[in-house]
């Protein structure tokens, strides 16, 4: 009866935890890409869980079996050598394990980054989003408009989102629809998405970047194609436009709320290059490969070696006589050899 009345508790513990997941939104996806990873975790999880079951029932089995008996006190307990087939049952099982999960997680990831299947032939909706203390910008390049601390997204159409940061790294985040990705200064972080669910979805920073991090929560409303089109005229007609005044004093403010704006930023202040334009400098001519932050770091020598700066070795002249030492100076006198010329190496 104690045992049954444990597992009932075990039981209605597991069930009330359970209970709970509806409200966690990393389970509830909106979007394909949030799907693929909602099903991997979940995957991740049952073998896990799986795992635990395992090894729970062997504890319980090995401490029921070979728990400590009254005996002789003179009992010597037989002398085992190990069994070579079970070793190789234990240090296989790991690998199967460690191997399944690593295919699965590759397999997801490589299918999050690119564009959901089904919507491959469809021109992407390209959204710039910057971050700053504490806010977020939302660039429409094709639309004109610009937002702050809210995204508006139509329903069926993939969303390319391209992050960078005018601060610290900051991680941009709307589990309902997609994984997590970097907003860094200096370069793009590309971030695929569909929401083929209408409704609203909160977004976040997901990174510690400084005290104001916490806040930096934004609303991304999907809605139909029909309602985008209406908004992005409604902001064109109504909304003031942002010039660079007024963005400096955006960037300046630390918290601010829901702003629109009929033109963005990105004529007076774009965004950086892609990460492996930003990275890498490719000579297609010669065939090489340059960092371009080192270019400047590091300038290219001088051919000739008087004009190198990092040269202090002075020049000898080849006809010029070596001086004696006071061994080889038949006379005893030492020679001093006038340096001076050298001084301004």
């Amino acid at each position: 009866m104690k045992k049954r009345g444990l597992l009932f508790v075990l039981f209605s513990s597991l069930v009330l935890l359970l209970s709970g997941c509806s409200s966690i939104a990393v389970f509830d996806p909106k979007g394909p890409a949030a799907r693929t990873l909602s099903s991997t975790i979940l995957f991740s999880i049952a073998v896990m869980i799986g795992i635990l079951l395992v090894v729970y029932v062997l504890f319980i089995v090995i401490l029921s079996k070979y728990r400590a008996k009254n005996s002789k006190d003179d009992y010597i307990p037989p002398h085992e050598e190990g069994n070579k087939w079970l070793e190789v049952i234990w240090i296989t099982i790991p690998i199967i394990i460690v191997t399944v999960l690593s295919v699965v997680t590759v397999k997801s990831t490589i299918s999050v980054e690119n564009v959901p299947k089904g919507y491959e032939n469809q021109k992407p909706l390209v959204i710039y989003a910057a971050s700053s203390n504490w806010k977020w910008h939302f660039s429409y390049p094709e639309e004109g408009i610009e937002t702050v601390n809210y995204l508006n997204i139509p329903t069926h159409r993939p969303i390319e989102l391209r992050l960078y940061s005018f601060g610290p790294i900051t991680s941009f985040w709307v589990p309902q629809l997609a994984g997590q990705k970097y907003a860094m200064s200096d370069m793009i972080n590309k971030l695929n998405l569909v929401a083929d669910v209408p409704g609203s979805y909160l977004g976040r920073n997901t990174n510690f970047s400084g005290e104001g991090s916490a806040h930096m929560e934004f609303e991304t409303l999907a809605m139909s194609s029909e309602q985008f089109t209406e908004w992005v005229d409604e902001v064109k007609t109504t909304a003031p436009a942002l010039d660079e005044e007024k963005f400096t004093s955006l960037l300046a403010t630390a918290h601010v709320g829901r702003e629109s704006f009929s033109t963005n930023h990105l004529s007076f202040s774009p965004a950086p290059g892609d990460h492996a334009d930003h990275m890498y400098h490719t000579d297609m001519e010669n065939g090489n490969v340059e960092h371009q932050e080192n270019k400047e770091e590091h300038p290219t020598p001088p051919t000739s070696p008087e004009e190198t700066e990092f040269d202090s070795v002075p020049n000898v002249d080849p006809n010029e006589p070596l001086p004696q030492s006071p061994a080889e100076d038949s006379s005893g006198d030492i020679e001093h050899t006038d340096h001076t010329n050298h001084e301004g190496h």
